[in-house]
């Protein structure tokens, strides 16, 4: 059995995915024993037709097809189905955040005592400051809001074991996906690891939610209106397990 997989979901990236397939191939050499899962989260552009040339070969990377996008999280979810790994994962296929950085933080999961208590998730570093104030913004309510420290809390790649996927009761479907695995992990009591990643510039496209303010503040509104029914779930979840 493959011992770690990572998902990437990718929509309309077909400008990235020849270097990103290139790069995949590196984490695939580096890690023995990894696979990577292409997911096509419903593209409209040439990114089946790029996907099934640049894969055509390649050892340990493949692609999963959603016919039509029905969000973020809901491409990653399909990857996850079909991942049989023991410990899962995903990142960006923008290239923002290097596919590699996952070498570093499946390496945790080797060197833990208890990998099935351990969730990794990188911590990014060069970011706008704007951007950075944003998010701190957002983690600091995060952390008032849901009671556990939460911080950088859509930074890549997400890490953790099978068995706390296992776990998860109705997930969202959309960028609200990190917001909850993130939660999930600190309220389980799961051992959270963190380490610095570079958030490099964006060179193909451009981004699905962070355009302009006006996106970031529909953003801020489906995050709080998630927020609020995460923070009741997750209290019935530690009442059910008390």
């Amino acid at each position: 059995m493959v011992r770690m997989s990572l998902v990437i979901p990718c929509y309309n990236e077909a400008r990235s995915l020849p270097q990103l397939v290139a790069r995949c191939g590196d984490v695939v050499c580096a890690e023995l024993g990894c696979e990577i899962v292409l997911v096509d989260n419903g593209s409209t552009d040439d990114t089946p037709d790029v996907l099934a040339r640049e894969l055509a070969g390649k050892a340990g990377i493949r692609s999963v097809r959603v016919p039509v996008n029905r969000g973020y999280g809901h491409g990653i979810l399909e990857g996850l189905r079909a991942c049989e790994s023991e410990i899962l994962g995903w990142t960006h296929a923008d290239l923002q955040t290097d596919p590699m950085d996952a070498v570093r933080g499946f390496a945790m999961f080797r060197s833990e005592r208890d990998p099935a208590r351990l969730f990794v998730k990188g911590s990014r570093r060069g970011r706008p400051i704007a951007d950075t104030a944003f998010t701190f913004a957002m983690s600091l309510f995060e952390t008032l809001w849901i009671g556990h420290p939460m911080r950088d809390i859509n930074a890549q790649p997400t890490l953790f074991p099978r068995t706390f996927l296992e776990s998860w009761r109705d997930p969202p479907e959309d960028f609200a996906l990190d917001l909850f695995a993130y939660a999930a992990a600190k309220s389980s009591r799961m051992r959270v690891r963190r380490f610095p990643v570079l958030f490099a510039p964006r060179q193909h496209g451009e981004s699905h939610w962070n355009v302009d303010w006006k996106a970031k503040a529909r953003f801020i509104r489906r995050t709080l209106d998630f927020s609020v029914r995460l923070r009741r779930d997750l209290a019935a979840r530690n009442r059910a397990s008390a």
